[in-house]
């Protein structure tokens, strides 16, 4: 009988540490927004999607992984979606609406989303193999960062308007029936992806000064 490989053991595989990385990211864009900072937090979630896509990368082009490996990548992969393209927005919305609870509902409707469109996503995978059922919830934080570039020319009340009907309406998007191509598998989108990261990094970075 096979001996069954321990938890922790699958950490030294290096998409999990990728993911994980990625992980930390977002733990860090939650600790910023709720301390306000919210470049800082822009910076986070960037770099959070950054590493999802460098996980499936790395995966696809390492041998020797069994399917066991491959299965239990993929679970972590969608938990810490949730928490990176779900929770995250919706606390950077409840922060920057200073916790009122009107901003609840908007979170609730954000996370809610994630969690039904990756459920769905777990269950049926791509359609036709080649794109996704709804807008793929990386594209959340992609969209959020870009908007939030313009913070600056809005005044905070106007601007959480701004970031409460954007939230909504990518939440709309991501469980619409719209197909979408899967990004991360060009690697022509990889090399776009690297240059955004770098740029939203190097601007907000500025911002922070």
């Amino acid at each position: 009988m096979t001996k069954q490989p321990t938890i922790l053991s699958y950490v030294r595989d290096i998409p999990n540490f990728l993911s994980l990385s990625g992980l930390a990211c977002t733990l860090l864009a939650i600790y910023f927004s709720i301390t306000g900072l919210y470049y800082a937090a822009m910076i986070g979630m960037v770099w959070a999607v950054a590493f999802d896509w460098a996980d499936g990368l790395v995966a696809r082009k390492l041998k020797g992984r069994t399917s066991t490996d491959a299965k239990f990548g993929g679970q972590l992969d969608v938990l810490i979606d949730i928490v990176s393209y779900g929770v995250t927005p919706a606390v950077l919305l409840l922060s920057y609406g200073h916790f009122e609870p009107v901003y609840l509902i908007g979170a609730f409707i954000m996370v809610s989303a994630a969690a039904v469109r990756l459920s769905y996503f777990s269950t049926y995978g791509l359609a036709g193999g080649t794109k996704y059922t709804g807008l793929a919830l990386d594209n959340n934080s992609l969209i959020l960062v870009f908007i939030f570039l313009f913070e600056g020319f809005f005044s905070h009340e106007v601007f959480s308007a701004v970031l409460y009907i954007s939230g909504v309406t990518l939440a709309i998007l991501n469980v619409s029936e719209i197909k979408t191509p899967k990004l991360s598998g060009n690697p022509r989108n990889v090399y776009l992806l690297a240059l955004y990261t770098l740029t939203i990094s190097a601007v907000y970075g500025f911002f922070l000064r």
